[in-house]
């Protein structure tokens, strides 16, 4: 077997590149998803995902370091919680879109996995989707990247502009 070197991504001035730094491990996602389903203390977490001790340990960690979760004791001596802070509750569009994204590519043969739906009325919400300034719904090849001030003075190749097939 050839062992592939690691790049990090740390270094590359591209938000997504920089996203994946955080949030890019496959079982940070699964801690995030379980997080916003109320789930808060390490021996839930590790119930729920069936994941080894060190390594839920270093991911919530690294949430907590990046902000995206608070560790907090209830009562003095007692069990920490992790709770999602606003960096974290903002999280929430990407796992929704990646969930959408999984029941149509990826379904279950009986249907949708969950239903999201709205707290106070219980109506279903939206697939996730990239929404125009006015509200219109857009389509992947009605949109387009063009540099901000973050990348201008780069080289720009990332964004070699061609329609997707």
């Amino acid at each position: 077997m050839i062992a592939m070197k690691y790049t990090p991504f740390d270094t590359m001035n591209c938000s997504l590149a920089q996203t994946l730094t955080v949030i890019g491990e496959r079982w940070t996602l699964l801690i995030l998803r379980d997080a916003f389903f109320g789930v808060k203390r390490f021996s839930q977490f590790q119930a729920r995902l069936g994941i080894a001790r060190n390594v839920l340990s270093s991911r919530l960690n690294q949430l907590v370091e990046e902000g995206i979760l608070i560790k907090r004791s209830k009562v003095e001596g007692g069990h920490a919680e992790y709770v999602l802070t606003e960096k974290g509750l903002a999280l929430q569009p990407v796992l929704l879109a990646m969930t959408h994204w999984g029941d149509e590519y990826k379904p279950h043969p009986k249907g949708a996995r969950l239903e999201f739906v709205e707290r106070s009325s219980g109506v279903g919400i939206r697939t996730m989707s990239a929404v125009s300034q006015d509200g219109r719904r857009l389509s992947p090849r009605e949109i387009k990247a063009v540099l901000g001030p973050g990348l201008a003075d780069e080289d720009s190749q990332l964004l070699t502009q061609r329609e997707p097939d």
